[in-house]
């Protein structure tokens, strides 16, 4: 398949590697240009791109920027992509690390609906649960016993399109539902960065809480640093 991604940190060039291992054609762009990305080109053999012309590269888009820089993405960023491209949003919202408050999920919004209504598209949930490192080195051949799994939420036929995607590249795909069970994959769930096999992520989100606790809520004070949260 073709496969845009849209942001080159951590997660995003993580799945730059693993989707080009995975015999996958990549065309990876961030919010500072496609001659910035000159490097992670050379090491994968992914190509450099804009924004906008990962958004229309092909089959799969991959959305994995930091939550509060969503809305500056281009207002018509999927305008003419056809409905058939699979969007994928893997983000996390740190309200006192990073993102400061987003009212909509402060409210009870799933993060990755909230996103839906920014991209005004659906999306799939995937890959935001897990280290970027385990992401990168853990991935088994399937049938290894203890193979870590990973939920992806989301509305079929797009679901299915990334459960494949997250076996291809080593790991065990669960169904965590629609977007709006998402919630239980977020941070401070009993699934983020455990690494379950299949039957540890299904009891982990079926032992999710709603609630979003202090820890991951906004405050006054928001956003501060991953070191001083505030």
């Amino acid at each position: 398949m073709k496969i845009g991604i849209i942001g080159a940190g951590n997660i995003g060039g993580t799945l730059t590697r693993q989707f080009i291992r995975a015999g996958h054609a990549v065309f990876v762009a961030n919010s500072r240009g496609p001659e910035t990305l000159k490097d992670l080109g050379r090491e994968t053999g992914a190509t450099p791109v804009t924004v906008e012309e990962a958004a229309r590269s092909g089959d799969v888009v991959v959305v994995t920027i930091p939550e509060a820089k969503i809305p500056n993405l281009p207002a018509d960023l999927f305008a003419g992509v056809p409905s058939s491209v699979v969007v994928i949003d893997t983000g996390n919202y740190y309200p006192r690390q990073r993102d400061g408050r987003i009212e909509p999920i402060e409210a009870g919004m799933p993060e990755s609906r909230w996103v839906e209504t920014q991209l005004h598209r659906r999306v799939v949930k995937a890959f935001n649960n897990i280290y970027a490192q385990h992401l990168l080195e853990r991935g088994k051949p399937a049938g290894t016993p203890g193979r870590i799994a990973l939920p992806v939420a989301g509305d079929e036929p797009a679901k299915s399109v990334v459960m494949r995607l997250v076996d291809e590249i080593g790991f065990d795909p669960v169904d965590a539902g629609s977007i709006d069970e998402s919630w239980r994959q977020q941070p401070g769930s009993p699934v983020y960065t455990h690494d379950l096999d299949a039957q540890g992520v299904r009891d982990a989100l079926a032992r999710a809480s709603k609630t979003r606790t202090a820890d991951w809520s906004g405050t006054a004070q928001s956003p501060g640093t991953f070191e001083a949260p505030a």
